[in-house]
């Protein structure tokens, strides 16, 4: 029996995916507006359709999350992203300013590599589909392995709704061979023309030092303010509703809750009436010894598990009510593992002496990890949201509401998506939430509006510093001096002169 090399094989399969993508996307390239949308409407049907199934095999492939918030994720990335696109104008002509004379023209990139984790599966190569072919391109699929079966069946739904929409499904497809230097060679090869990156930092910033362009998305490790004027039992409920939907493994979810200390009796008292379990001193040493790995890094067994999962494999026993398991922390770095990002329903709890405190707080703990991802805050008074709009280094700031879900686009006006930038203070080419916009390019018709002498005509004439040209002297310099006022003598003075020099000259 002759042996083939995985990765060899892996690296062969990256380039034929590659070559037949570029040819469907060329045929794509020639289709109008309507054709596309209604090959991506095709795709958000067939979402919809397969929901259900395809969030079950996500969760026996992965053990992550719950179905049905899986179920309600698919049906979001597929549905609910195609609501807000579908209006979008991305193919041909997108703007024309006929007394500017000026058109932008939408060009889309060619092939995108779509890098997907584990921790959303389905729901992202939905996501990324739609968005992908929205703006003219098509994608090819680097699946995380642990997630590969669940990935390939949502590509294959997905490429049955391309075709039975008149398009070629070549448009979609996946890597079957999952290996380093496959994803290597998809992000590298010649003919990819962006990257989309969703996953580990350290993926993220292979993305972006493969050369290729990236748009690619950091940690998220945000915080949660209750302020003073908050109605507290609806903050609660959104944050404890936001941190246990799919188990927290949306990255925009709250990783700690912070309020001013003198809330904080009320602020505990009303998280454990709604289920949140409070850890003693030994209970949170033990379990912040299990969360993060020797290399202070997340814990891969805690991501998307009940309370009652991680408690157990912590050795650690709580009620059986439990729905999130909360500690005290009180500094931020190595050394507090509950200041960093926890996909899990794991909750910190920071105090601070006033909102001032708290805000320097929270910079404190996205600065040493989620830089320029997400925060949130509950309150009813819109100067504080100012203050920490102003401050906090974040692209998402939301407000009274569930972080995970309003940072997506679910329960905010944000764009639907499931890749969010964190900007350039986070290492992101973008802080939006991405969207077809961000997967084209323009293309801009300007005309010609001045002559060159129009422009020289322009320019001030202040060689010795004194400005003639312009009385308001925009260049900067000193504005030649206004011609002294003339009274009636002097005028008769320069009257009686001129007439003297004519007769002179006569």
């Amino acid at each position: 029996m002759q042996l083939y090399d995985k990765d060899l094989l892996s690296m062969q399969e990256v380039r034929k995916l590659v070559e037949a993508a570029k040819n469907a996307q060329q045929e794509l390239a020639q289709k109008s507006q309507e054709d596309v949308d209604r090959i991506v409407r095709s795709i958000a049907d067939a979402g919809v359709r397969n929901a259900r199934r395809l969030a079950q095999m996500a969760h026996e492939d992965t053990g992550f999350g719950k179905v049905e918030d899986k179920v309600i994720k698919n049906i979001f990335a597929s549905q609910g992203v195609y609501e807000r696109i579908r209006e979008m104008r991305t193919i041909g002509e997108l703007s024309r300013d006929d007394a500017k004379k000026l058109r932008v023209i939408a060009v889309p990139v060619g092939v995108i590599a779509g890098l997907v984790p584990s921790t959303n599966p389905t729901s992202t190569v939905l996501f990324k589909a739609e968005i992908a072919i929205k703006a003219g391109n098509a994608i090819v699929f680097s699946p995380h392995p642990s997630a590969l079966r669940c990935i390939l069946e949502t590509v294959k739904v997905i490429r049955q709704a391309v075709a039975e929409a008149g398009g070629n499904e070549d448009l979609v497809s996946c890597i079957t061979i999952p290996t380093m230097q496959a994803t290597d060679n998809l992000m590298r090869h010649p003919d990819t023309a962006m990257i989309l990156a969703t996953g580990g930092s350290a993926m993220v910033r292979a993305a972006y030092s493969s050369g290729t362009p990236a748009i690619g998305v950091g940690p998220g490790n945000g915080p949660a303010y209750i302020e003073r004027t908050a109605d507290l039992p609806l903050a609660v409920k959104r944050i404890l509703d936001s941190k246990t939907f799919d188990y927290g493994t949306i990255c925009a979810s709250e990783q700690s809750v912070i309020c001013d200390a003198d809330m904080r009796p009320a602020v505990q008292a009303e998280m454990e009436r709604q289920g949140a379990y409070f850890l003693n001193a030994e209970e949170r040493s033990q379990l912040g010894r299990y969360i993060l790995r020797a290399n202070g890094t997340m814990n891969p067994e805690i991501v998307g598990r009940p309370v009652q999962t991680i408690a157990s494999l912590a050795g650690l026993r709580v009620p059986e009510s439990a729905r999130v398991l909360v500690a005290d922390e009180d500094g931020v770095g190595p050394g507090h593992p509950y200041s960093n990002e926890k996909l899990a329903p794991i909750l910190g709890f920071f105090t601070g002496t006033d909102y001032r405190d708290v805000c320097n707080i929270c910079r404190t703990i996205l600065c040493y990890e989620g830089k320029g991802h997400t925060f949130s805050m509950h309150t009813k008074d819109d100067r504080i949201v100012e203050y920490f709009a102003k401050r906090i280094p974040a692209s998402r700031i939301l407000v009274n509401t569930a972080s995970a879900l309003g940072g997506i686009g679910a329960t905010s006006a944000l764009m639907p998506s499931l890749t969010l930038g964190c900007g350039a203070v986070g290492g992101s080419a973008t802080s939006e939430n991405v969207g077809p916009m961000n997967l084209l390019d323009r293309r801009y018709v300007a005309y010609g509006l001045k002559e060159l002498e129009e422009i020289r005509a322009g320019v001030p004439d202040c060689s010795d510093g004194i400005c003639r040209t312009a009385p308001q002297a925009p260049c900067g310099c000193q504005a030649a001096p206004a011609a002294p006022a003339l009274d009636n003598e002097a005028l008769d003075r320069i009257v009686a002169r001129v007439v003297e020099l004519l007769r002179a000259g006569n």
